[in-house]
């Protein structure tokens, strides 16, 4: 078992500040699915978007313990309007269902994200469907979403502990917890010691060697960029700022496409959210042809993160940079 993480929050870590204008989720850009290249999880939200919950209630059985891929699948089904309209009527057939349970809660995050709920009453949801399926990190996932952009920087923490206590390598918690805590001391300028990156480097330090949380330094200097310009720090362009080619930038590059080249994961749910923040730190670094590699396991599958940042069109960001990258411009 490894050792618990650095006490977030407390001692050297100092706290997490509450966050004024927390950009919360919206409708995905036209291009920018979710889903990525989950064609099962595609089909099922279409079905669920018609009325037909019986493909989500198979799909997250197939999907079983799997934490990684169930979290993806989950958070992608609940993030669309309908969902919790269709996942009552779910447990209005099946009312002892867990997953029906843990996707309405999840369905109300994202209504809460939207304003549509009371954040209360979702926390309160969300810790009641955990409580009946106590080793699932997943409904403690919806509530670190939730948290990530509405809590204060105890419940950030406190949330994020309780996913990290049933799966120590949750991609996905440990990506919402670098993009909130890049986010402290946003007007201080920049500081190549800043907390994030000992966390993402902590983080990837204590994975095993094929995880691919070996990627979240370099997610963790992208969010620190996104932090950076929207505060004036650097510019708008990131292939103009400074911040990706230092030595420290350069390090941390180095080591992470150096582990994709030997651990390529074709099977992780959301590989591809790695390989566009990978991709776009070797665009800003110049390194084409690193960058050209990325983007053919990539193809059409563009995330808004990174490509957004700081405010920009992502899908005309990686489109531009996947051009000059192959030399189809």
């Amino acid at each position: 078992m490894s050792p618990p993480p650095p006490p977030l929050g407390r001692g050297r870590w100092g706290s997490l500040p509450a966050l004024g204008q927390s950009r919360a989720p919206g409708k995905a850009d036209r291009g920018l699915d979710p889903a990525l290249d989950d064609t099962e999880l595609t089909a099922s939200r279409t079905a669920l978007a018609q009325g037909r919950w019986q493909a989500a209630r198979s799909l997250l059985a197939r999907t079983g313990d799997d934490w990684d891929l169930r979290g993806h699948r989950a958070v992608v089904l609940a993030r669309e309007p309908y969902s919790a309209a269709w996942t009552r009527e779910w447990l209005l057939a099946e009312p002892d269902s867990v997953d029906a349970g843990v996707l309405l809660a999840l369905a109300r995050v994202w209504r809460a994200l939207r304003g549509k709920e009371k954040p209360d009453r979702v926390r309160e949801a969300c810790r009641a469907v955990a409580a009946r399926t106590p080793g699932d990190p997943t409904p403690w996932l919806g509530l670190l979403l939730l948290e990530r952009h509405l809590g204060s920087q105890d419940d950030v923490v406190r949330t994020f502990e309780q996913v990290r206590a049933r799966y120590a390598d949750h991609h996905h918690a440990h990506h919402l917890m670098v993009a909130r805590l890049a986010e402290r001391r946003a007007d201080a300028g920049p500081d190549p010691l800043h907390e994030v990156y000992d966390f993402a480097a902590w983080a990837a330090e204590q994975a095993p060697a094929d995880s691919p949380l070996a990627i979240l330094p370099v997610v963790a200097h992208a969010e620190r960029y996104r932090v950076l310009a929207a505060h004036g720090f650097e510019p708008a362009d990131p292939a103009a700022s400074g911040h990706w080619v230092g030595r420290r930038a350069r390090q941390v590059m180095k080591a992470a496409f150096d582990w994709w080249l030997e651990w390529e994961h074709d099977g992780h749910p959301r590989r591809l959210v790695d390989l566009n923040f990978l991709a776009h730190a070797k665009c800003c670094e110049g390194r084409g042809a690193e960058a050209a590699a990325l983007f053919h396991r990539i193809g059409e599958h563009a995330t808004p993160e990174p490509w957004s940042y700081p405010d920009r069109d992502p899908l005309a960001a990686f489109r531009a940079a996947r051009d000059r990258a192959l030399g189809t411009g």
